[in-house]
């Protein structure tokens, strides 16, 4: 998992879209909506992210598909001190 998470965090393109959503989603679970206003991004750029991030297993969703609200996986949880060590290097 470690490597996945520095992959999709910092090896692709996107990674530090991908790093503000995981870090606003450990913050206060919201939906793709709420993502978008938060973090000043697009909606489409936010659902694509936020489809990457499941398809790896760091985000789950809970609710129907434009409500859902999105939270850290616990696969993802239980490596958050990476998480946190890429994220204080992206930031």
């Amino acid at each position: 998992m470690e490597g996945v998470l520095w992959y999709v965090l910092t090896g692709t393109r996107g990674g530090a879209n991908r790093v503000r959503l995981l870090h606003a989603i450990d913050e206060r679970p919201r939906n793709a909506n709420q993502l978008a206003e938060e973090l000043d991004l697009d909606y489409k750029t936010v659902r694509h992210h936020l489809d990457v991030l499941m398809d790896n297993d760091i985000v789950e969703n809970s609710g129907d598909d434009y409500g859902a609200v999105y939270l850290p996986t616990d696969e993802a949880r239980r490596h958050w001190d990476t998480v946190e060590e890429i994220i204080e290097k992206v930031e």
